[in-house]
């Protein structure tokens, strides 16, 4: 689910009439694994507070509760129940379970920095907390990183906002935000992608006579 499919207007509706509820279930259920527009959600109450209709600490408050909330229940769908399911949808797309286990390996990994990065990142932003589920991430660790990351993301994106929402039409900003989340989307795929393939490539060549 998108932009496109709750318009900006009705995002802003929204965000009238509930406020800081708006903004902390509308990023706890995207954190939750549900395609929500959290983020758009969460820069809308930056920008209202920056126009003041809204206590920017109440929003911030509310994106860093809904964002850690959110994470924790993705975690543990992840946990208890993750594996199996993404096993059976891997087979309807023809993935091998040996190339799961692989992404599982390396994610694990890099665990930490993908909790605490994902936030910024289209897609894994929703995925990152079932994923840390799903690859038996200590809860320890999971929970510091989660609280960290959801500080720090919370802050720039209300801050943004609330910021330069003076300066720059909301929907501008809102584009500008999502394009910068797919590029890091990229770069992230092409870190997971190239480093196998290229591990891949040499061992053929060096099987080769």
């Amino acid at each position: 689910m998108s932009v496109e499919l709750f318009s900006l207007e009705t995002l802003k509706e929204i965000a009238h009439q509930y406020g800081y509820w708006a903004v902390f279930l509308g990023i706890t259920l995207e954190n939750a694994g549900i395609p929500l527009p959290g983020e758009t959600i969460t820069l809308v109450g930056g920008f209202l507070a920056g126009s003041g209709e809204l206590n920017y600490w109440f929003v911030l408050l509310s994106a860093i509760a809904g964002a850690v909330l959110g994470d924790n229940f993705g975690y543990w769908i992840g946990k208890t129940g993750g594996w199996p399911l993404l096993v059976s949808l891997s087979r309807l797309f023809r993935i091998s379970e040996d190339k799961l286990l692989s992404v599982k390996d390396r994610f694990s990994e890099n665990a930490a920095q993908a909790v605490f990065l994902g936030r910024f990142v289209a897609l894994l932003r929703i995925f990152a907390g079932p994923l840390a589920g799903i690859s038996q991430m200590p809860y320890q660790q999971f929970f510091l990183c989660n609280m960290a990351g959801a500080s720090v993301w919370a802050t720039v994106m209300v801050s943004l906002s609330f910021f330069i929402g003076e300066l720059i039409p909301l929907d501008q900003l809102v584009t500008s935000v999502a394009k910068f989340a797919v590029f890091a989307l990229v770069v992230v795929l092409a870190w997971f992608v190239i480093p196998p393939l290229l591990e891949a490539r040499s061992a053929a060549e060096e099987l080769d006579p």
